[in-house]
């Protein structure tokens, strides 16, 4: 049995997939230079769970991501989730992005290539790379917005528009790893994830809305609303998405060069505005809000359609919002402390 490692493996998603692996049966190696705020409590809670072999690692450090696949012949699968996650941030500092999101793909494909193994990469890209939508007519109804000429959801077939600096690398590495499949045969598999939520996901107010606006409803937290409340994205929980890369796994050489759209769905569509009725209706209590202008690079909406994904690899997705969002309520009233603590030390 070969060896999984997970670039970003400390990391909400890489977190969770480790600590599926774990339960599985799998030899992994986390690969985490721990920089977000909640990593290192992440990396704990997976050292509790079994044994788990780590290396502190920039994935910007050619010689260091070189290192980890030297030598090594034993390697079957890589998860390559280490990223700048953040629009807001990638336009104050784009060369910071660029380099981690752009440069740090590079290398770990490099890396790849020169080793003596053969695994298969399952890359983590982004809706981003569809940009603003802006060749489609949205409209704007009481709760949310909706794009009447997709009502499944945006394929894999409509063209790129990558928009904001996040947008740019994301879609450069996006193509990157899918190029590597077509010029240097590496087995690789590109997932444009959605809007991806769940339990240990550290969300703060540019990134991981979802959590955020539970977290702040449970600590009272200032909580602001940027635009009009009524961006819709597709919810797709964590344990879905994790069924899908084991999925990606089995399937191996026959999903090679593919690039799949990955969310909820139209089924799992819903506004901010619809998703904080969701959590009052869960908490029973108000969850008070201010609004704010636009951020840019803000889609109005993005859904996925998620038909090739369950043509090609018999997934779809199966936790609803309300009971992810219900998930997800729990895990943070459980963990306050923990949450505050992770918070203060991000706010520092």
């Amino acid at each position: 049995m070969g060896r999984y490692v997970i670039v970003g493996g400390a990391g909400f998603i890489g977190c969770n997939l480790v600590s599926r692996l774990l339960r599985d049966g799998k030899d992994v190696l986390v690969v985490d230079d721990l920089s977000r705020a909640g990593a290192d409590e992440n990396l704990r809670w997976l050292r509790q769970q079994g044994r788990v072999e780590f290396v502190r690692c920039d994935i910007r450090d050619t010689n260091a991501v070189e290192a980890i696949f030297k030598g090594t012949g034993d390697i079957e699968v890589v998860f390559h989730l280490a990223a700048q996650v953040a629009v807001t941030r990638s336009i104050v500092d784009p060369r910071h992005d660029f380099e981690v999101n752009v440069l740090g793909t590079i290398n770990v494909l490099e890396a790849i290539r020169h080793s003596d193994s053969d695994p298969l990469l399952v890359y983590s890209s982004t809706n981003k790379v569809y940009g603003e939508m802006d060749g489609y007519d949205v409209v704007e109804s009481a709760t949310r917005y909706e794009l009447p000429a997709l009502p499944r959801g945006v394929s894999e077939a409509i063209p790129l528009d990558l928009h904001s600096p996040y947008g740019c690398s994301k879609g450069a590495a996006d193509q990157y790893v899918r190029d590597y499949a077509r010029i240097f045969g590496l087995r690789s598999v590109v997932l444009r994830q959605s809007c991806i939520y769940g339990q240990r996901q550290f969300g703060v107010e540019d990134q991981a809305w979802v959590a955020w606006f539970i977290i702040a409803s449970v600590l009272e937290k200032p909580l602001t609303l940027f635009g009009t409340g009524k961006q819709v994205r597709d919810l797709l929980f964590i344990d879905d998405l994790i069924e899908l890369y084991l999925r990606c796994v089995e399937c191996g050489s026959e999903v090679s060069g593919e690039i799949y759209n990955v969310g909820g769905g139209p089924n799992n569509a819903v506004s901010l505005l619809e998703s904080i009725e969701c959590l009052e209706a869960i908490s029973g209590r108000r969850t008070h809000y201010s609004f704010a202008d636009w951020r840019l690079g803000d889609q109005r909406i993005y859904v996925s359609d998620v038909a090739k994904a369950e043509r090609d690899l018999g997934w779809r997705p199966q936790v609803t919002v309300a009971e992810g969002i219900k998930r997800i309520y729990e895990w943070v009233v459980e963990n306050r402390s923990l949450i505050t603590s992770v918070m203060d030390g991000h706010d520092s």
